[in-house]
């Protein structure tokens, strides 16, 4: 790409980025965002401990399916006429903003019936316990997982200082469990590596205008380390390339490394779907980019266990 590119292509993702922190935030986080990055990469990596920068206000994407959590880690609602599903649950700070978050678009916490848990780091489930309080939905995670998360009990963290609270064990879900709520049927594949569970959803139907689009919570697909975890990675990423029609990707942080995800970060599609026109195309239905993605997982993963077989004559 040349240098007139480049520039262009900046300027637009400059642009973006403000909008949307006039837009989602209340114009303080616009004020704090720097004019060299994506909103979506200040929020996960340059600013993530920034609290007061991580409040932005919630966003419809679907008929069904709103985001509620802060910019640096997703947290998604998705709607049934049945009752509600929650991906994720964010962590303190940040409990009180998921929850007035949800409030915020209509929707009452006792209506929530499931919590799903991608995985066991405290970002995603350091605010299961509150939310299992103040919803009585069920939480749901692989048993590895819920292993995890039960070793967060009492820990603190550089966003936090006070003691974390952890769920009570709730749901525990295995690879090809299914799962089904009023209009939504919903697989579980379990990808360990990132943590020893990882809880990839798949099957998940959003509306736009009545019209539906499949969509999935990735969770993470890397593999663990050394010879076992790159031929796990392997698995993992011929899982993903394995899915047939997934159109929508609901990324579990608003930037994954190194490009945030080509088209634009959760956030910079965020603002490209305020601006749609009528007739226009959905910017979260990108089926091209997914299949992309897991393409060069699958490359990723072939290349990382080849280097793990190359080192182990040397290790005998």
């Amino acid at each position: 790409m040349g240098t007139t590119g480049r520039v262009m292509m900046c300027t637009a993702g400059c642009l973006m980025a403000t909008a949307l922190g006039a837009s989602l935030s209340g114009g303080a986080p616009a004020a704090a965002q720097t004019a060299a990055e994506p909103l979506s990469k200040t929020c996960r990596v340059t600013r993530a401990d920034d609290v007061e920068l991580q409040k932005i206000e919630p966003f419809k994407l679907f008929d069904n399916l709103y985001y509620v959590g802060p910019c640096y880690v997703s947290v998604w609602l998705v709607t049934t006429p049945q009752g509600h599903i929650l991906f994720d649950s964010a962590q303190e700070p940040y409990v009180d903003h998921v929850i007035a978050n949800i409030r915020k678009v209509g929707i009452n916490l006792r209506d929530i019936k499931y919590i799903i848990l991608s995985h066991g780091h405290l970002d995603h489930v350091g605010g299961a316990a509150r939310l299992q309080e103040a919803t009585g939905a069920r939480v749901v995670a692989v048993a590895e997982d819920w292993t995890m998360i039960e070793a967060l009990g009492g820990r603190s963290s550089r966003r936090d200082p006070k003691p974390n609270r952890v769920p009570k064990r709730d749901m525990v879900v295995k690879d090809g469990d299914t799962l089904t709520l009023g209009n939504q049927t919903l697989k579980f594949h379990q990808l360990p590596g990132h943590t020893p569970g990882v809880l990839m959803t798949e099957g998940i139907t959003v509306y736009d205008g009545g019209t539906p689009y499949k969509a999935v919570v990735p969770a993470g697909a890397a593999g663990g380390p050394g010879l076992a975890g790159a031929e796990q990675g392997v698995k993992n990423a011929n899982t993903l390339a394995a899915m047939q029609g997934v159109q929508v990707n609901l990324q579990i942080h608003s930037w994954a490394e190194p490009d945030g995800y080509p088209g634009g970060g959760v956030l910079e599609r965020a603002v490209l779907l305020k601006t749609r026109k009528p007739g226009a195309p959905h910017p979260f239905v990108d089926p091209a980019t997914w299949n992309q993605r897991a393409k060069a997982a699958q490359e990723g993963a072939a290349k990382t266990l080849a280097a793990e077989r190359a080192k182990a004559p040397a290790a005998r």
